[in-house]
Parts: C-alpha cells; structure tokens; sequence
C-alpha cells in the first residue's frame, strides 16, 4: 500500500546521531530529526554545551542524549561509535556536522590550522562513517548519513575571505559524499550532503560582523539563512520521503550559488 507523505516523512523508531549537535546548524539539524519523531544523541566537544542543548531539546518534548567526544580524534570517534550504539541499539541516521575553519591568506596559512581543519572536517567525517556502516548499517542494510558541507565547497569565498582550508575541506566533503554513496549503495545505505550558505553560528559570526548585510544584499532571496531553513532538506534525505535520492548535494543558500557559478 502507497504511504502517505506525513507516514514517509514520519522519523519514529528511527534512531540519530548528530556531530557538532549542540549549537548553531547541528542543533537545528537535532530539532529536525527529533521533531519528526527521531531518538538523538548529539555529540560535541564540550559536555557543558551539549547539557544545554539536551535541555533544549528535552523542553521542546524530544527524546534526547549527548555524549562528549572530539570528532577529529580516532580514538574519540571510536568511542563515540560505540557508545552510541550501546545506548541506541543501532544509528540509522549519521548527521556528519562537526567542522572547524580558519581564516588566513593561502600564502601564509599556518600547516597546524590546515591539519587541523582537515582532521575535523574530512578525517572525522571518514572515521565516524566507516565505524557506524561497519558495526551497524552494512549488517542491518540500511542507513542514512548526511554531511554537512557548504557551498564553500563549491569555489571560491566573496573578496576579502581568505579560508583555503575551508573550502578545501567542504570541497572534498562533497565527493566523499558521491564516493560513499556509489560504493555503499549496495549495502542500501544512502550519502547526501547538505551545502548551506551564510546562517548565523559562532563558526560565520566574525565573518556576519563584517560583511553580513552585504551577503544578505548579494544572495537573490536578500537575506541570510534562519533556524528553519535546514529542517526541511535534513528530514528528506533521512526519511524514507528521500529513499531513491543518494550522492547528492543541494545547496540552501538563498540562492547565493545560482549567481556564483556553483
């Protein structure tokens, strides 16, 4: 019998877990799922944050937990990975979300702060996927993972942001995403990436200080992205609403990326 599209979207049963979940984009991308009827677990690197986050949640009548972990540390993720799956049974959402930047001249950028993007950005992203396909979506054939790139990805930044690193690494997010979803595909397990634009976060807030009124004037909609403006995409690429999409990106941006040549 055909679903309807409230029983495709309908995220119960269904269990997630979210990196860099406890501000900024990953808590909204944590609203979504759990608004959608999903279990959450959230990590970040600091358990004070993600103890307010929790609370968030738990106000707002969602069923969540959080467990601190550095996602660009092997050993981190791994207990991370397993954790997760002691408390939750099985992942069947990975919202890969936990990233850095630095902003610096590429003729001057320190080596550290490109290491330490790409660990975070990249590197976290791999180990994390490879530890929740390998001990649980490949067995179980079935799964989502969604990672969080940016339309950074995509080229260059506007005049007078200098983050090579960055977009380097949300580049490369992007075709991990392709790769992964080509070879896992097999296994039923679905890899997207979401690519937003300039939201307001401690990541952007230097950058919004300066420039955010000219970013807003240069995206076709005229404005930034808001709290809500992820929960749609997140919910459809982890629901079966989005079954037969994988190894695909989309950028919410405001358009910013139709007039940038991405």
């Amino acid at each position: 019998m055909t679903r309807t599209v409230t029983q495709l979207f309908d995220l119960h049963g269904k269990t997630a877990l979210v990196t860099g979940g406890s501000r900024g984009l990953g808590l909204q991308l944590a609203h979504a799922l759990g608004e959608a009827g999903a279990r959450l677990m959230l990590t970040s690197r600091k358990q004070a944050d993600l103890d307010e986050a929790v609370a968030e949640l738990k106000a707002a009548g969602l069923n969540a937990t959080a467990l601190a972990a550095d996602c660009a540390k092997e050993d981190d993720i791994h207990r991370l990975g397993a954790e997760a799956l002691k408390q939750m049974g099985h992942v069947d959402i990975l919202v890969n979300n936990a990233g850095a930047s630095w902003g610096a001249p590429a003729e001057d950028h320190p080596l550290e702060a490109w290491d330490k993007v790409m660990n975070l950005n990249v590197r976290g992203y791999f180990l994390l996927s490879q530890y929740i396909g390998k001990h649980d979506m490949i067995g179980r054939r079935q799964g989502s993972i969604i990672n969080i790139a940016s339309i950074a990805g995509l080229g260059g930044n506007p005049k007078g942001m200098n983050m090579i690193a960055y977009n380097t690494s949300k580049g490369a997010v992007i075709n991990f995403t392709r790769a992964l979803a080509a070879e896992w595909g097999a296994h039923n397990i679905r890899v997207n990436a979401i690519c937003p634009g300039f939201f307001p976060s401690k990541l952007t807030a230097a950058t919004l200080a300066k420039m955010g009124d000219s970013l807003a004037a240069h995206a076709p909609l005229n404005r930034l992205g808001d709290d809500e403006d992820l929960k749609g995409l997140c919910v459809l690429l982890a629901s079966d609403a989005g079954k037969h999409i994988t190894g695909q990106w989309m950028a919410v941006d405001g358009g910013v990326s139709i007039i940038t040549g991405g």
